[in-house]
């Protein structure tokens, strides 16, 4: 998903469906509804500052929340609170998580069966 601003005034956010690439309109910039909008579609593309600590070895502006699913993924469930998991399950599908639960040697047995009960008690939001 990503937004697009055409003329310095349209905002468009374009997804894939498939094989086909959407775009849909969301408005004029100049409109505060849109504006609040479009920034918050950027927003969810970065790591908000508060799980900043979760990457302490890279620098969490650089993190690619789509290229790197998995190994944001692995940090939220190994080091995470529940406020990031919240995040993470905003960001990504339950199927995502839990594939990543069960494929990672990244994650603590500790954790892991933690996050297994989790999932499998229906806490997932």
């Amino acid at each position: 998903m990503s937004i697009i601003i055409k003329n310095d005034k349209y905002a468009y956010l374009a997804y894939r469906s498939g094989k086909k690439v959407v775009q849909k309109y969301l408005g004029v910039l100049s409109n505060p509804e849109v504006a609040s909008k479009v920034k918050e579609l950027e927003r969810e593309r970065n790591v908000p500052e508060e799980f900043y600590y979760l990457f302490w070895d890279t620098d969490p502006r650089n993190v690619n929340l789509k290229k790197n699913a998995r190994y944001v993924i692995e940090r939220v469930l190994e080091l995470g609170g529940l406020d990031a998991i919240c995040w993470v399950q905003r960001l990504y599908p339950t199927r995502l998580i839990i594939e990543t639960l069960e494929a990672s040697r990244k994650i603590t047995p500790k954790s892991r069966n933690f996050w297994t009960i989790w999932f499998r008690e229906g806490h997932a939001l």
